[in-house]
């Protein structure tokens, strides 16, 4: 297996089930990695093993229902069950990693470097149209004090405008959720056709663009937000993709947890 190249801002590093991605600016703030196909997240001791590579005691996850619901973690009494339906927790629990799972959809993990607190978001194309990124940024804010210019953000593997086809129903459901007609039109692209083609390109989403952008929106420096670059379906050996595998596709994980400042 040949690893995919990166951003000099990520790198590869070898775990107990292989390899993972991590976020070179944002391990200086909070222990996380972004899991690989290797880890296969179907009995307890992957979960371990996860835990494990953060340093972490445990793993907390959450049903995700592609949202903008935030579940805020400030102790052990508020750990939410894996039957709790969100797309994104906060945290400010050593000890405790906070984690969500994508077979396409954007991960992205933001630590803010005053505070300690951490959030793992979980953003399809519904919650990215519904706002999930800045919504668990509002909860760091309101529950830990969290500063946008704080956080560093790492946005993990995701499908990419390469692969993602759409059709025009998800420009009127992102129009419907009130962004404005400039990011729709950065976020929806057409390519160009073949050359002395006639046939009309299906629209593409750039949906960690959108991601991006709207924490930059949010006041998170752009120059603080990572991306890793990489399209799932493009790198099947490594990576697994719903689009490309349908019900054979496995998850990915982001995981990431809480230290001291």
């Amino acid at each position: 297996m040949t690893l995919p190249d990166l951003p000099e801002s990520f790198h590869w590093t070898k775990e107990a089930w292989g390899a993972a991605l991590r976020c070179r600016p944002l391990e200086a703030v909070a222990p996380h990695l972004f899991s690989t196909r290797q880890l296969a997240f179907t009995t307890a001791a992957d979960l371990e093993q996860l835990a494990t590579a953060v340093a972490a005691q445990a793993v907390v996850m959450v049903t995700q229902v592609h949202g903008n619901r935030v579940i805020v973690v400030t102790d052990m009494k508020t750990l939410p069950s894996r039957e709790t339906e969100a797309d994104a927790i906060v945290s400010r629990v050593p000890g405790i990693a906070i984690a969500v799972r994508a077979a396409d959809c954007v991960p992205v993990l933001m630590a803010d470097r005053a505070t300690g607190a951490v959030a793992a978001v979980h953003a399809g194309w519904r919650g990215t149209a519904a706002q999930v990124a800045p919504a668990a940024l509002r909860e760091m804010a309101q529950a830990f004090g969290t500063r946008p210019q704080d956080v560093v953000a790492a946005v993990g593997p995701s499908i990419g405008p390469c692969c993602y086809e759409v059709g025009s129903e998800l420009v009127d459901a992102f129009a419907a959720a009130g962004h404005e007609r400039y990011l729709i039109d950065r976020w929806f692209a057409t390519p160009p056709p073949p050359r002395g083609s006639r046939e009309r390109q299906r629209l593409r989403l750039n949906v960690s663009l959108a991601n991006r952008d709207q924490l930059v929106l949010a006041g998170v420096p752009e120059a603080q937000i990572f991306d890793s670059g990489l399209c799932t379906a493009m790198h099947l050996d490594v990576l697994t993709s719903y689009r490309a595998e349908k019900e054979r596709a496995g998850r990915l994980a982001g995981a990431i947890m809480s230290q001291p400042v």
